[in-house]
Parts: structure tokens; sequence; C-alpha cells
């Protein structure tokens, strides 16, 4: 049986447009892309994102990717929990991204939320990936 990893194609989708100055990017729609889209934008790594169809009629998320001149807000986004390996962590063992440049994001009972949110709330989770 074949394993998908969604959840890497659409960071991977993030990282190519990013690394090819491309204006924005767009990838198929779910409540976990939306909501670290959501975070991704909170956190000031890109503009906007919107949700849509395409022409089958499908929901696509589109993201607008940011710039300052020609260097990528996004330095680098890389996925941590894959499907062959997951990693979870507890509220005290979260593990900080750049010594707190970076953003950890994780999936807690209480939602999607970044690594400081899920400290501060005292709950711990599955660690998707991390943005710097």
């Amino acid at each position: 049986m074949a394993v998908h990893d969604t959840i890497g194609d659409f960071l991977t989708t993030i990282r190519n447009a990013s690394r090819a100055h491309k204006e924005s990017c767009t990838t198929q729609h779910s409540k976990m892309r939306a909501a670290i889209a959501a975070i991704l934008k909170a956190e000031g790594y890109i503009h906007d994102f919107s949700e849509g169809q395409n022409e089958k009629g499908f929901k696509t998320l589109t993201l607008k990717l940011k710039f300052a001149g020609k260097t990528p807000a996004i330095t680098d986004i890389q996925r941590q929990s894959t499907p062959g390996r997951r990693l979870y962590y507890g509220c005290t063992e979260i593990p900080r991204v750049l010594e707190g440049m970076g953003v950890a994001i994780l999936t807690t009972s209480k939602g999607v939320m970044r690594a400081r949110d899920a400290r501060a709330a005292g709950v711990g989770g599955e660690f998707v990936c991390k943005v710097w």
C-alpha cells in the first residue's frame, strides 16, 4: 500500500515556489494545510492565503508569498514528523527552532498551533514542521 505524505508535499510546494521567486503557489485544500497557512501568515512568512476552487470544482488553497527585495521570507521549511516516523513531544520537551528565531508547528488536542502557544497552554503533540 502506498503512503502519501500530503503535508510534506504541501511544504515542498511552498519551499520550491519560494526558492523559484514565485509570487504565489496553489495546492489542494485541507483543514490542516489551511491551519499551517494561517500560522505562516500570523508569523509574517507569507502575505496572505485564500481558498478557492479549480476548474474541476475541487477546493484549493493559494498562498501569496512574501519577499524582502529578492530574498524570500521563508529561508527554509522542513517536515519533522513523517508517516514513517512520528515525533511526539510533551509541553516541556518541545524543541526550539534556531533558539527561538524560527517557528515550530505542532498538532495538539487543541488544534494546530505554534510551539510557543502549545507550551503556554501546557499541551504537547506531534511536531509537524519547522520554519525559519
